[in-house]
């Protein structure tokens, strides 16, 4: 197919990880023709986001897949911090966080979106700008690709107007698609956001890390463990299979990061033994939050981390993608289906409302989440032994409290 004849659906979303294809099946649930647009031509098997925490549990079952990720995960009920031996204090997370790896997540969803629409998720298909065309909504911009013009009429997509998708397959060939809308979820570094000239408020953080993936000697077997030392924090998972999650704050970040070094660092600060020969996944990180300056423009929309990047600590990017899909949804398929600022009358007038109140509080949700990620680097940061051991002394007084374990519980799991 050449670029000049785009082939047309519903909404085209650029983005096959975890955001997109939930995206995917939630309008393809609806009736919605939908394309998704995965660069990658196979899913990676780096276990990367691991918790699922009970708002995007709620999201993963009105998708269809809830159920078989309960079967195949860790339910996480209980946290410890403890430092130098003790306990600093414990929670119990009711209901619980689901501890599964990415790429489990991302093949259910890609099985059930596969069910729902064959054939909509395209592999090997790197989206490269995002041209408008005919008329937009009442109330956007007509955002285009820099250097690209609109081009009434292009595509057959329903309603008042489309989006087009410019894009190459795996042997550099041209490609287009066009849609009502389009919705981004192509990361932190998203080229369709770049493409459109939306700025990104950007923040970096002078934290780094090293994260592993190794069989679990330890017996906390559901436990979540952070073992707050004095030469920083160590953050302890579980994963299925026996398996358990170590990520370690680094003064800098480790250029080469090895088994035997994170294993190491892990024994010299918290004592626990880690076998670097059973290691299944291993990265170095520094942590950068980022913030665009709209969610919507023209006929597109970001969601995940190409609106809003968030620190990884704390695990809440990958729900808050979820979340922007189970907000923007509705939207997007009363929008395929012709419906809102196209049809004129009072629907048309409450449209560009609609759609501000969502991003409102999507932007919102992330600046929350964003100031929570901060709060947890903060409080993992190396500190000398005397300043730890007060610091230790006032959360073990504060979490006698019963009502301060089940704010802090609700503050992790993102409730």
């Amino acid at each position: 197919m050449g670029a000049s004849r785009p082939e047309p659906h519903g909404v085209v979303i650029v983005g096959g990880g975890p955001v997109g294809l939930c995206l995917g099946v939630l309008l393809a649930q609806r009736g919605v023709d939908v394309v998704v647009l995965e660069a990658r031509t196979e899913r990676t098997a780096h276990s990367r986001a691991i918790g699922i925490h009970p708002p995007g549990l709620r999201v993963l079952a009105a998708a269809g897949v809830a159920n078989e990720l309960w079967a195949d995960g860790v339910a996480v009920t209980r946290g410890i911090a403890r430092s130098r031996g003790r306990d600093v204090a414990r929670l119990v997370f009711d209901p619980p966080v689901l501890a599964v790896p990415q790429w489990r997540t991302e093949e259910a969803l890609e099985a059930r979106l596969a069910e729902l629409a064959p054939g909509a998720l395209r592999r090997g298909v790197r989206a490269t700008g995002v041209v408008r065309t005919g008329r937009p909504q009442a109330g956007h911009d007509e955002g285009a690709a820099p250097g690209e013009s609109a081009a009434p009429g292009e595509g057959a997509a329903p309603g008042e107007g489309a989006a087009v998708v410019r894009a190459l397959d795996a042997a550099g060939g041209e490609l287009a698609f066009s849609g009502a809308w389009v919705a981004a979820a192509d990361g932190a570094r998203s080229p369709v956001r770049t493409a459109l000239g939306i700025a990104a408020h950007e923040r970096a953080y002078p934290d780094a890390y090293v994260m592993g993936d190794f069989a679990d000697a330890t017996g906390d077997r559901s436990t979540a463990v952070l073992y707050l030392e004095p030469g920083g924090i160590v953050e302890s998972f579980p994963l299925p299979g026996g398996v358990r999650r170590w990520v370690v704050h680094t003064d800098e970040l480790v250029a080469a990061p090895s088994p035997e070094g994170l294993a190491r660092l892990v024994a010299e600060r918290t004592g626990a033994e880690v076998d670097p020969s059973t290691n299944s996944m291993l990265s170095a990180f520094t942590v950068t939050e980022r913030l665009a300056a709209t969610a919507v423009r023209g006929r597109t929309v970001l969601l995940g981390d190409a609106a809003h990047e968030v620190s990884p600590i704390g695990g809440q990017g990958m729900t808050l993608g979820w979340l922007d899909a189970e907000a923007f949804a509705p939207l997007l398929a009363s929008a395929a289906r012709g419906a809102g600022g196209a049809r004129g009358g009072r629907a048309s007038e409450a449209w560009p409302e609609l759609w501000a109140a969502v991003a409102n509080g999507r932007r919102r949700a992330a600046a929350e989440a964003a100031r929570h990620a901060g709060l947890n680097m903060a409080l993992g940061r190396p500190l000398p032994g005397w300043a730890m051991s007060t610091r230790n002394a006032v959360f073990r007084g504060l979490y006698l409290s019963p009502s301060v374990r089940a704010w802090t519980a609700h503050r992790f799991t993102m409730q």
